[in-house]
């Protein structure tokens, strides 16, 4: 009895050690190495790849963000502030309604099959607003002008990027709407233009925050 007494004390006592040790090694150590080493490397990417503007961050390079006008009295959605570039729609998120006092960020798609009538007619409705949003005096945009990414939302509804074609679509009106010439707002669309990864994955894109900011700096700068 005693014999097996203490080879059950030995066993709990040796489980004990290699409990700790592992929660040691994998909870501690590993954990404050992988830190270590991000940090050190990687910072930005670690801290979420903010992007600061005027001192303070105003958000993620891999986070899509409304730019919209004030919610006026009696209005369920906002309306698009039209001096700022606009992202794709983000039909695909949900709502907050567990805890309304937060807007928090919901990231889905829309699920919906490319036939399906209510996806049809967003798309139908969001190609007509961005034919009127974006037609100037001289300017006017055509249907078939209109890109895909204008009018549909991404897999995560928080699309930081827009491409080319849809920048571009839409710097004739940021120009007018903050007195610059077009040719300026155009020359900044290029600047911020980033082709494909490695030369060949995926597709040119316009990061619409980056943009936006360059964009604040050069309206800001002509005043």
């Amino acid at each position: 009895m005693n014999t097996s007494v203490t080879n059950t004390a030995r066993l709990l006592g040796a489980g004990l050690r290699a409990l700790l040790v592992l929660t040691l090694v994998t909870g501690v150590l590993y954990p404050l190495a992988v830190t270590g080493v991000a940090q050190g490397l990687f910072a930005g990417r670690a801290n979420g790849s903010e992007v600061e503007a005027n001192g303070r961050v105003v958000g993620s390079s891999l986070i899509g963000q409304a730019y919209n006008l004030p919610l006026k009295k009696g209005q369920e959605t906002p309306a698009p502030d039209l001096k700022w570039f606009q992202g794709r729609p983000q039909n695909g998120l949900g709502s907050n309604s567990v805890n309304t006092r937060y807007e928090l960020i919901l990231s889905g798609a829309t699920n919906r099959s490319a036939d399906n009538a209510e996806l049809v007619r967003w798309i139908e409705d969001a190609k007509a607003a961005v034919v009127k949003d974006n037609s100037v005096p001289g300017h006017p945009v055509r249907p078939s002008e209109v890109p895909a990414d204008a009018v549909t939302s991404s897999g995560s509804g928080l699309d930081p990027d827009i491409s080319p074609a849809y920048a571009e679509l839409q710097a004739h009106r940021v120009a007018e709407r903050n007195g610059l010439p077009a040719e300026r707002v155009q020359r900044l669309v290029d600047e911020h233009t980033e082709g494909r990864t490695l030369g060949f994955m995926g597709e040119p894109r316009v990061n619409v925050l980056e943009l936006n900011i360059a964009l604040g700096k050069l309206t800001a700068a002509g005043r």
